[in-house]
């Protein structure tokens, strides 16, 4: 099965669309609650300025859809996993996904 912009939830969506806009930097403290991550207060976001780098938004930003590159397919069946709790940073490079670190409760 081939996933698109479109059929992921809301939330996901404006996670990517978010990701286009950074391009370069990381988020912080992401909640995700039943997989989904909450954006609603905005997480903590972080740009990273490249001198004599492109530091404008994706282009793929301006696309009603489009399917998702593999990092973001990754991402999400992590959130699926994780199911409830806080990402505390994920690095974005080119707008897409690039590495996370995750806080782990083992009960």
């Amino acid at each position: 099965m081939e996933f698109t912009k479109n059929n992921v939830s809301t939330s996901r969506q404006e996670l990517i669309r978010l990701m286009q806009r950074l391009n370069f930097g990381r988020i912080e403290g992401l909640q995700i609650v039943n997989g989904d991550p909450v954006l609603t207060p905005l997480p903590r976001v972080v740009q990273c300025v490249k001198f004599k780098g492109d530091n404008n938004p994706r282009p793929e930003l301006r696309s009603k859809d489009f399917v998702l590159k593999d990092e973001l397919v990754e991402l999400f069946s992590y959130f699926n996993e994780l199911n409830n709790g806080t990402i505390e940073t994920i690095e974005v490079k080119h707008g897409l996904p690039f590495n996370m670190n995750i806080e782990m409760v083992f009960r």
